[in-house]
């Protein structure tokens, strides 16, 4: 078995398109055993560098970058309200900002390294994302209970429902590759205090966002599809495709791939996407019987069939539930609730 090395994502904003090459290709010479870089779109990225001759400071402490293509938008951001890694190439046109961490695009050797100093920002996620795809790869022997997760005898991670998920920061792909997943009774492991912990259901859905698999099981292309409950997450983290297909459930509950195909115009390889991140926390489900109240009552007097069993479904899905969301009237287009906030 071969853990997968997780892609993380820069954002640009600033540069010109022949600077854009010189970051892709930084990115490129970037990668390491325990991760890559990828150019992606601003607001999706895990990271951002921002062009710092094209940066203004603004009366507001705002920072205002220009955009460097005919087509692109200046962008505007609080960086007291920034959520990851920033970085500024230099020379800086604002003679009275002081970034916290700056670069040169055009040697090569200080952008690798402003995106080796990101992912060392970045370690308790790529630790967790390498034991979300050890879930994943051994979820059909796994059942209900506390996991830990051993190698050569020593602990590496713990999986459990009502502590949450903790992996080893310093894990590394490779480290899972033979690791012994061992069950244990409830209230029999213990995590680690300098280990970052995540809900089971916050782990599963990163993953979801970055993993190249398909995680979505065959029959999910071809059985009715039912809404089961809103995703345990704060609203933001999710899109507004992850909103759209959970309304879509709600309102015609059984409806199959093909048919959220063409009732949300979403291509074959992204609604299959979409739909995995519901599917691993628990969201939808193929079988009518673990629908939510409002789909149940929507598929009376249909015929139902068991689908097969999951983790996903099942062992993910045994915490603390929020009541079931009423049934909507058919007008009624916001998403399902209730949602985690903050």
């Amino acid at each position: 078995m071969t853990i997968e090395v997780p892609a993380l994502r820069l954002g640009l904003a600033g540069f010109s398109e022949a600077q854009q090459k010189v970051a892709a290709d930084a990115a490129k010479a970037a990668a390491t055993p325990r991760s890559t870089w990828e150019l992606a779109p601003f607001a999706e990225a895990d990271a951002w560098w921002l062009e710092g001759r094209r940066t203004m400071l603004m009366p507001n402490k705002h920072l205002r970058v220009q955009p460097a293509v005919p087509s692109g938008r200046s962008v505007q951001i609080a960086l007291a309200d920034v959520d990851r890694p920033v970085a500024f190439s230099l020379p800086l046109a604002a003679p009275d900002f002081k970034p916290a961490m700056t670069f040169t695009l055009e040697e090569a050797h200080s952008a690798v390294q402003a995106l080796h100093q990101f992912a060392g920002f970045m370690h308790a996620t790529l630790a967790q994302f390498c034991l979300a795809a050890s879930i994943a790869d051994n979820q059909p022997t796994l059942g209900a209970g506390s996991w830990e997760v051993l190698r050569e005898g020593d602990l590496l991670a713990v999986v459990d429902l009502k502590l949450g998920a903790a992996v080893d920061p310093s894990a590394l792909p490779s480290h899972f590759e033979g690791a012994t997943w061992c069950v244990r009774e409830y209230g029999a492991v213990m995590i680690p205090l300098n280990w970052p912990r995540a809900s089971v259901s916050q782990l599963m859905w990163q993953y979801a966002q970055r993993t190249q698999r398909d995680l979505l099981p065959p029959h999910y292309r071809t059985k009715p599809l039912f809404f089961r409950r809103p995703p345990r997450l704060a609203q933001r983290q999710m899109r507004d495709a992850h909103l759209l297909l959970m309304r879509e459930l709600v309102a015609q509950p059984g409806m199959t791939f093909e048919a959220l195909q063409q009732s949300t115009g979403l291509a074959d390889v992204a609604l299959a996407r979409y739909l995995s991140a519901l599917y691993v926390v628990g969201s939808i489900t193929s079988n009518s019987r673990r629908a939510s109240a409002a789909a149940t009552l929507a598929v009376h007097g249909r015929d139902a069939t068991a689908s097969q069993q999951s983790i996903f479904e099942s062992v993910m899905d045994t915490g603390p539930r929020h009541s079931e969301p009423p049934a909507r009237p058919r007008q009624d287009l916001t998403a399902p609730l209730p949602l985690t906030r903050d």
